[in-house]
């Protein structure tokens, strides 16, 4: 892995290997654009140019430096993360902490980061501090790591990855030099899900309209929660405000926890957009064995309507973001939709 194999963002990498070759290499980048995209790809990509001793300022990709820092053990190369991803990573085991693994970045984690780079390198004459999951630093950190970038040391690159480049403070994303990334080409996606997961084409295809152009996203999503998607979304659709039972038992049975919860959501989404297709005459649709139940919602729903829907939709994705019970937000959703139906 080097930055010239991260597929997909040519604007991206060709942005920062301009800048290696330069020599006009930032004290801290922002890595920002939805999750599994290759953020984190180019991150390590950039940490290694910046390592390696058999081609610097580009990464060879092969060498015994090149490797620790693909995998984490580079002395030079300092990663952060939320306790929760270490686990799931498995890098720590739950066991590992007293209580529940935080999906926050502490301002602990921050200062052990600060006196880690204050030290001299071991190998390189560059350190370099990859954040992953950036927008997840705590009001404490984020204003404990502004001092660092306010003060950086010297010789060292931070790589801030954020999938909400909104959730960190105006100050620290004005000190950081943005890279942007966009959603993968669908295609792209559809392929490597295809390859990698051995999926049909036309599952694979489906996979890669939900994930949204995110490979990460299409590789982990649930085959079978796949095959859930026609039940779900024609119960969605059979939802009426004056039975309100029916609402409940949908977001009791597809908010049991957060996985599922986020994936009934993102289904949503998607359908929310096959809908607001149909009614505009478009083609393109993701779900195309329901186009005669897109057509019929199309024709009962105003334009407005499809708006707010996707509004609401965006809202409860967003606080499930920041821990918000599955169950609840779903709940939640569903009837702010409902209520605004009847007015």
């Amino acid at each position: 892995m080097t930055l010239a194999t991260v597929v997909g963002q040519p604007r991206a990498i060709d942005a920062l290997q301009a800048a290696l070759r330069s020599g006009a290499v930032h004290h801290a980048y922002l890595f920002a654009g939805p999750e599994g995209v290759g953020k984190e790809l180019a991150a390590v990509g950039l940490a290694q140019a910046l390592t390696c001793p058999e081609q610097p300022e580009v990464g060879c990709g092969t060498c015994a430096s090149c490797l620790r820092v693909a995998k984490g053990l580079h002395p030079d190369v300092t990663w952060v993360m939320p306790d929760e991803e270490r686990v799931a990573r498995g890098l720590a085991g739950r066991s590992d902490f007293t209580g529940t693994p935080s999906r926050d970045l502490r301002v602990e984690q921050i200062r052990q980061l600060q006196e880690r780079l204050a030290l001299r390198g071991l190998e390189s004459r560059r350190k370099v501090a990859l954040i992953v999951s950036a927008h997840r630093m705590n009001d404490q950190a984020q204003n404990a790591f502004l001092k660092t970038l306010e003060e950086p040391p010297a010789e060292t690159t931070l790589i801030l990855i954020a999938a909400s480049m909104d959730r960190l403070l105006p100050t620290i994303r004005s000190r950081c030099s943005k890279v942007y990334f966009g959603p993968l080409p669908v295609e792209l996606v559809a392929q490597r899900v295809q390859q990698e997961r051995r999926l049909d084409p036309q599952t694979a295809a489906l996979a890669a309209v939900m994930a949204g152009g995110s490979l990460g996203r299409a590789l982990s999503l649930d085959v079978e929660g796949l095959a859930r998607r026609k039940e779900i979304l024609t119960r969605f659709e059979a939802l009426r405000p004056e039975e309100l039972l029916p609402v409940l038992r949908f977001a009791e049975e597809y908010g049991g926890s957060r996985e599922d919860a986020e994936q009934a959501l993102m289904l949503l989404s998607l359908w929310t957009r096959d809908v607001a297709l149909m009614k505009a005459g478009a083609e393109g649709l993701a779900n195309l064995d329901l186009k005669e139940l897109a057509r019929e919602t199309a024709a009962r729903t105003p334009e407005a309507e499809l708006h707010r829907r996707s509004a609401l939709i965006d809202r409860a994705q967003a606080a499930l973001q920041r821990n918000g019970s599955p169950r609840l937000q779903l709940e939640r959703m569903l009837l702010e939709l409902l209520m605004r139906e009847v007015r």
